[in-house]
């Protein structure tokens, strides 16, 4: 989760699900970006299975024309066309025929590009103090109002993670 200091408006408050991270960087989707495209003017036979608001998310600033898949299949066993990521959570493989996931579908949530981070640049800014680290919940990949998640993650934190939630938009008119 971007911190208040982040001063990359790519970024501003953003909640990232991280879904690689090895020696050679690290790759994950900005959760609350939604734009006003829908799922079914790109991607419309996949456009049933998209949970609400039924719209592609900015993944992140790179690779804008590529498109990725990541939905939420409770159980131990995942259908062909998904790849566990963690827990629940799993990158889909959209060219998959939708109606080979679709019965085992908790929720799907489709992206335009995604954040990327070379080797050692994520840590960096770990150490800058640029990212909070928080265990993800399936129910953050699909959240129905994206708008308040970056508030709604914090608030469920222990201690002064928690309070930061209430950290004002601009903090100058305090």
């Amino acid at each position: 989760m971007a911190t208040p200091a982040l001063a990359d408006p790519n970024f501003d408050r953003a909640v990232v699900l991280l879904l690689d991270h090895d020696d050679e960087g690290s790759l994950g989707v900005v959760l609350n970006r939604p734009t006003p495209i829908t799922v079914s003017d790109i991607l419309a036979p996949w456009a049933g299975l998209a949970g609400e608001p039924g719209v592609v998310f900015q993944g992140g600033p790179v690779s804008l024309d590529a498109a990725l898949g990541v939905a939420v299949i409770p159980g131990d066993e995942g259908p062909l066309g998904w790849r566990r990521v963690y827990g629940a959570i799993g990158l889909v493989d959209l060219e998959t025929p939708p109606e080979l996931l679709g019965p085992a579908l908790g929720s799907l949530r489709i992206f335009a590009g995604y954040a990327g981070w070379g080797p050692g640049q994520l840590e960096s800014e770990l150490d800058d103090g640029a990212w909070y680290v928080v265990e993800s919940e399936p129910g953050d990949v699909s959240s129905p109002h994206p708008e308040t998640l970056w508030r709604q993650v914090l608030r469920r934190q222990r201690g002064e993670l928690a309070m930061i939630a209430t950290y004002p938009d601009d903090p100058s008119l305090n």
